[in-house]
């Protein structure tokens, strides 16, 4: 009977030694399936991680699962977050993962012109609404002694892709692009800002006008120089890409004269200095154009007549009058042109 007893129990231990092993250290994670990445939602609760991971045949042996989880707690400490989830992994090691080593998503922004552009592409791929981010950052700017306002609270922002988690708070994420504006704004570049005479946020408005000036990189440090030419002598910026973001009408492909008379501090034909705020969000290399500008004297410049897309720039009044006769000249001559061609498709 001893005997009997004994057999027995040691059949129970080598039992539960076996599966105790195949819950730690078998393959029980995607068996031979491709890796995967696992959404803790906010608010899940272990039941419901529980129930998608088999669902989705993540995992395999849902009891040896459940039993390492509450060894290991995890069935008391589920966190939001996306997970990678690897094929043939262990109980252990997906336990690992889902409690330590949560996968980052990416998030990247530019091109952007208006704040409502910037909730959208900065909360994308993470748990916070576009809303939540609108309040955490206007809480920010209620608070900063940086003299951020709600007018060039976009100068905060240096458009490029960054990593967080995407359990991210509304005031994490504000915080984080916070802290990428002061690594960003290294002594060199903060030296360089003040040698011109103009803060970080003055430096970033003006790189917005210089962006949408042109769309050749190179005429960047030139365009930089002319415009903080006329910053010093007193002469209004009189930069057409103000005048369309005043306007509203962000499609409009000319500035004419009734453009110039819109009653707003965007509007650099009718005041003098840097408008309140940037009229768009200007990329590391345009920024750093305006805080290494070419050293030359120009005032004026005017698009170039081979229609490029360069321009060509000028120190006086007279040079810049030649300059623009000569583009009014090829733009008359390309007209008829079209006219001509136009008519003859018309007649054929």
């Amino acid at each position: 009977m001893k005997r009997v007893v004994f057999l027995t129990a040691l059949f129970l231990l080598i039992a539960v030694s076996f599966y105790a092993y195949r819950a730690f250290y078998s393959a029980n994670i995607l068996v031979d399936k491709e890796d995967s990445l696992f959404v803790i939602n906010a608010g899940a609760s272990y039941q419901t991680v529980l129930g998608e991971l088999t669902g989705q045949n993540i995992v395999q042996d849902r009891l040896s699962f459940q039993l390492l989880a509450r060894l290991k707690g995890f069935d008391k400490k589920i966190q939001p977050g996306r997970y990678k989830l690897r094929r043939n992994m262990t109980n252990l090691a997906a336990m690992s993962a889902l409690m330590e080593s949560q996968e980052p998503v990416n998030i990247t922004f530019n091109n952007v012109r208006l704040l409502p552009e910037l909730y959208e592409k900065i909360t994308r791929g993470t748990d916070v609404t576009p809303k939540e981010f609108e309040e955490a950052l206007n809480q920010f700017i209620a608070t900063n002694q940086e003299g951020f306002t709600k007018e060039n609270i976009l100068c905060m922002f240096i458009p490029n892709t960054y990593q967080v988690y995407a359990n991210v708070s509304p005031a994490g994420l504000v915080e984080r692009m916070h802290k990428e504006y002061v690594r960003f704004w290294t002594d060199d570049r903060k030296a360089k800002a003040a040698k011109l005479g103009m803060t970080p946020i003055e430096v970033s408005i003006l790189a917005s006008i210089v962006q949408a000036e042109s769309i050749k990189p190179e005429e960047a440090p030139l365009i930089a120089c002319l415009y903080l030419n006329r910053l010093k002598t007193g002469m209004p910026l009189q930069a057409d890409p103000t005048l369309v973001f005043a306007s509203g009408d962000f499609g409009l492909k000319r500035v004419l004269n009734v453009h110039k008379e819109i009653d707003s501090p965007y509007n650099t034909y009718k005041f003098a200095g840097l408008p309140p705020g940037p009229i768009n969000m200007p990329t590391i290399s345009n920024l750093d154009a305006v805080l290494n500008p070419a050293p030359k004297d120009y005032l004026y410049m005017c698009a170039r007549e081979d229609f490029s897309g360069y321009h060509n720039f000028a120190s006086d009044i007279y040079e810049h009058g030649r300059n623009a006769a000569r583009y009014r000249a090829a733009l008359t001559i390309e007209m008829r042109k079209g006219a001509a061609l136009r008519k003859k498709a018309k007649k054929g």
